[in-house]
This record gives C-alpha cells, structure tokens and sequence, in this order.
C-alpha cells in the first residue's frame, strides 16, 4: 500500500505539492527577471555606446544598436571576469565602463556592415 503522503512535503501553509514542484516558480520568475534586466540594460548600454562611437553610427536601426547593447552587456560582463574584476556590493562602475566599449565596438561594427549610408529609409 501506498502512504497518501508519499513524495509530497506537507508544509505549514498547507502546499502540498510535489518537492520538485515547490521552487519551480521562483525559479522562472528568477530567470525572466534576468531576461528583462538584460533587455533594459542592453537598450540603455547600446544607447551609449551608440553615443560613445566615434564616426557616424546614426545609420544602424533602433533595434540594432538594441541587439549591439544586449551583446555588449553580455560579453562586457564575461569579459570583466576574465579580467579579473571582482563583484562588488555595489554598482560595479568597471563592469559597466566595459560593457558601454564593448558595445560601441558592435555598434561601429554593426554601422559598417549594414552600409545604410547612401540609401534612402
């Protein structure tokens, strides 16, 4: 025969779900607040590495410098750990210097590939 409860860890609450199921939630909802604090902070690093470029980076699209943004974030914050830069409790002001160069590279990149200098939009 087989416990009522078995596999089930009765909390004081009353949730009497599966252990497995217990911390699903938090964890999705962990990983999607990672996704849009990549987003927001990709659309605000490719604006100033879009600012920050030398030459004329006007010629890429919105959701471009977005994408040279994204990219910048992601690699400026693996890029500052091979570096060496330790996390700190605060802002970390090196991690984010590098990032906005790493996205003004992408953008200058992005600027010279898409080649939307002479064309009308």
């Amino acid at each position: 025969m087989i416990h009522p409860h078995a596999g089930l860890n009765p909390r004081p609450d009353g949730d009497s779900r599966n252990v497995r199921e217990q911390g699903h939630p938090q964890q999705v909802k962990g990983i999607a607040m990672d996704i849009i604090g990549v987003i927001i902070a990709g659309i605000i690093i490719g604006l100033l590495g879009k600012f920050f470029a030398p030459g004329d980076r006007d010629n890429i699209p919105l959701w471009l410098t977005i994408v040279c943004g994204i990219g910048g974030v992601l690699i400026g914050y693996y890029l500052a750990a091979a570096l060496g830069v330790e996390a700190t409790r605060g802002i970390d002001w090196i991690r984010w210097i590098i990032s906005i160069i790493v996205a003004a590279i992408l953008v200058m990149v992005a600027a010279s590939v898409t080649g939307r200098r002479g064309r009308a939009v």
